[in-house]
């Protein structure tokens, strides 16, 4: 691919040199992600983060690695279970070989180092490759997004969600046919169950083989799982998967998913038939979305972001911090931009929504969150809001734009047309 000035191929030896030859720009990206950073952990010291979920992690490494009762334990002062498959245990395992300290500050780290990943992929999905390998952009970008809402929560915790996002992107992201296509998806799914819907898509845009590929990747993990932990695996896959009340209560705010605002616009703690109603119609209606795009744009990202939101509507619990997948979004917002002080807007908008944390500005303990008046449930549900208004946009975008020449849905290349250069070519062409 081309980079966006048309000059060649933008690569990491490129971006190099160009930080190198404008120090003043890398610098200025830097200290804006240290004084990020600072902001943080001050922030840390204030008000003490928990950074609950690694201490769960940690345990569940500490039961897999000595033979303890995987499904059997709590952890902190909110009595926190374990959750995760077992293959996910086996993975936890060196969280136990340093010092609680030392493992939340490395955590930290790590997250911030996986949220620029995460731009840079995001912006390569996207079609920026000349922003995705700009150095002082990326770094930038970084400090900013440590903000969002979903990301920071993902700190705070010391959630994976930032992890799983990068391997499903990056996999997802390469050509078809490439080697392995899938098997990361798979692994992930591995960890948490929802990146299994990734399979389904892949199988209904005609993509068999990578589709096959996810769910072997499924496979050996659960195969690993069971090899090591016989006795956790039987336990979670013919029991511990289907109680959802061991994951959290789904009426609080913290579920920002289609059965968390169904329970509160019901009031009622078991929505039961409502939100089943609910989540058929949106895993379908998201499902056919994103097989559209694909078959009438061609590009993946979009299609793949249809998935991603589906997942997170459909779940029975989707805590804020799963909502990292803005990133990849707010990218392609991005890139379909340009130069338009509308799309600007919008996409300034939707930075807003992510990071205003609407959610906790309510009194939301207890059972509060049933009793919520009418103008404050779009304050207390705003991702599956955005998420249900985005697949809206998406469905609305296919039935309005002809299929794209080349695409699986649309006409075929002209023969003999010399193909445009990438700095002559329209970006509405190189950006689903």
């Amino acid at each position: 691919m081309s980079a966006a000035d048309g000059t060649g191929t933008w690569t990491w030896r490129r971006t190099w040199a160009q930080s190198l030859a404008s120090p003043g720009r890398l610098g200025t990206g830097a200290a804006l992600l240290a004084l990020s950073c600072a902001g943080l952990f001050a922030l840390s010291l204030a008000v003490q983060l928990p950074m609950s979920d690694i201490e769960v992690y940690r345990a569940e490494g500490q039961a897999a690695a000595t033979g303890g009762d995987l499904y059997g334990f709590t952890v902190t002062k909110w009595a926190l279970p374990a959750t995760y498959p077992p293959f996910a245990a086996l993975l936890f395992i060196p969280t136990t070989w340093i010092s609680l300290t030392t493992l939340k500050i490395t955590c930290v780290m790590v997250n911030a180092a996986l949220l620029a990943l995460l731009i840079h992929l995001s912006c390569k999905a996207a079609g920026l490759r000349r922003a995705a390998y700009s150095a002082p952009l990326v770094l930038a970008t970084t400090a900013l997004g440590i903000w969002l809402e979903p990301v920071f929560q993902t700190l705070v915790f010391g959630q994976i969600n930032l992890v799983l996002t990068c391997l499903v992107l990056w996999d997802l992201s390469r050509p078809d046919g490439a080697r392995f296509k899938g098997f990361a998806t798979g692994l992930a799914a591995g960890v948490k169950l929802t990146p299994a819907i990734f399979a389904v898509y892949l199988l209904i845009t005609g993509r068999v083989r990578a589709a096959c590929t996810v769910l072997a990747g499924f496979v050996v993990s659960v195969l690993l799982g069971a090899l090591v932990l016989p006795g956790a695996s039987v336990e979670f896959w013919t029991r511990r998967m289907f109680e959802t009340q061991r994951v959290g209560k789904v009426w609080i705010v913290d579920n920002q998913s289609l059965q968390g605002l169904v329970a509160r616009l019901a009031r009622t703690t078991t929505p039961g038939v409502w939100w089943l109603a609910a989540a058929v119609v949106t895993g379908v209606a998201g499902l056919w979305i994103a097989r559209r795009l694909y078959a009438r744009r061609g590009g993946d990202l979009w299609g793949v972001l249809a998935v991603a939101v589906t997942a997170l509507l459909v779940s029975p619990i989707s805590w804020s911090h799963h909502w990292v997948w803005c990133v990849p979004l707010l990218a392609a917002l991005s890139a379909r931009a340009r130069r338009d002080p509308w799309r600007w807007a919008l996409v300034g908008a939707v930075a807003v929504a992510f990071s205003a944390r609407s959610m906790w500005v309510l009194h939301h303990g207890g059972l509060r969150a049933l009793h919520f008046a009418w103008w404050q449930q779009p304050l207390a549900a705003p991702y599956p809001l955005l998420g249900l208004a985005l697949l809206a946009a998406l469905a609305w975008w296919t039935v309005r734009t002809p299929p794209r020449a080349g695409a699986p849905g649309g006409e075929p290349a002209a023969r003999g047309v010399p193909k445009p250069r990438s700095g002559d070519r329209p970006a509405a062409a190189t950006h689903p």
